[in-house]
């Protein structure tokens, strides 16, 4: 048993003191060890101990291992004693019938070789003392005890089988609603994880708007004076001069940007032109490729400027930084 269940159980047959085991017997060994096809092809978990329990039932009903022994007579030579009733002694032959009484010639020549006349009575009837052993009204209740605790085994056994059935269906129903659920689980948190990066995302563009528009209205509340009093002291306001640079690095920012724009405008219009034949080809290629040059250029130092004003900006947080810790 110490590898059960994966292995087969060592089954023995256990007797009692008045019975002793079957020899030979095709399933019991003599020290009562059990072998039979089930326990040979145990497999584990498909085998258990009920299905051995009813294939021992059936393999031991064919053929029962065991048996009684007979007892010894305690009282070997009983006193004679008459029968004065010869209903008893009718009943008593018939409750003993496996052992007949002796003929009568044999109790006279006994009571003749003994020295005593043969009894004028005739015939003497003395009860005779079965040996203790199995009758016929015992095996019948011993088999039907044993058909009855096989009846009750396969009941119990095809009981347990339907039970066992309806549990396996049972659980798979639960196991495929629990996959159902955790796949839908995890949907959902995939979807509450993207909707709340999402949000993460949307409050930092809240965030830098809402510097950007602050920024935007100190700009007007600063200037909007100046506008003012520009408008009033001349009609004719020049657009370049309505808006100052901070620096000189923003200043050729703008200038540069400007620019490209400006080039990709008339860029524009040539390729309109050379659509409508208004401009032959090859001054539109040549035309083009000016421009193009230069675009390149102004975008270049657009980039340049750029990169140095992030430089700026990183010096002026460093220092800024540097001054509060210190």
């Amino acid at each position: 048993m110490e590898s059960y269940p994966r292995y087969a159980p060592a089954v023995y047959v256990n007797p009692t003191r008045d019975m002793i085991i079957k020899r030979p017997h095709p399933h019991v060994s003599p020290s009562g060890l059990v072998s039979i096809p089930y326990l040979h092809n145990w497999i584990y978990p498909s085998s258990n101990l009920v299905d051995l329990v009813l294939h021992l039932s059936s393999a031991f009903s064919r053929d029962p291992p065991l048996y009684s022994q007979r007892r010894p007579n305690p009282n070997p030579n009983p006193s004679p004693s008459p029968s004065p009733n010869p209903s008893i002694n009718s009943s008593m032959t018939s409750t003993y019938g496996q052992h007949p009484p002796p003929p009568g010639p044999r109790v006279a020549a006994t009571a003749a070789a003994a020295g005593y006349p043969p009894s004028p009575y005739g015939r003497v009837q003395h009860p005779q003392h079965s040996q203790a052993r199995p009758t016929s009204t015992d095996d019948a209740a011993e088999v039907y005890k044993r058909n009855a605790m096989n009846k009750l085994v396969e009941m119990v056994h095809g009981d347990i089988i339907g039970m066992r059935k309806a549990r396996e269906v049972e659980m798979e129903g639960m196991f495929s609603a629990q996959a159902v659920l955790r796949r839908r689980e995890e949907e959902i948190n995939k979807g509450l994880k993207e909707m709340q990066d999402e949000k993460e995302g949307l409050e930092q563009q809240l965030q830098v708007v809402l510097m950007n528009a602050d920024v935007l209205d100190s700009w007007i509340r600063d200037n909007e004076g100046k506008i003012k009093n520009l408008g009033k002291k001349n009609n004719n306001v020049d657009v370049d001069e309505a808006i100052h640079c901070v620096d000189v690095l923003s200043k050729q920012v703008l200038d540069s940007t400007a620019a490209d724009l400006a080039i990709e405008d008339v860029v524009y219009s040539l390729d309109k032109a050379v659509q409508d034949g208004v401009v032959p080809f090859d001054q539109y290629l040549r035309n083009v490729r000016l421009l193009s040059r230069e675009q390149f250029f102004h975008r270049a130092t657009a980039s340049k400027v750029k990169e140095a004003q992030m430089q700026a900006q990183v010096a002026n947080m460093a220092a800024r930084i540097s001054h509060f810790v210190s």
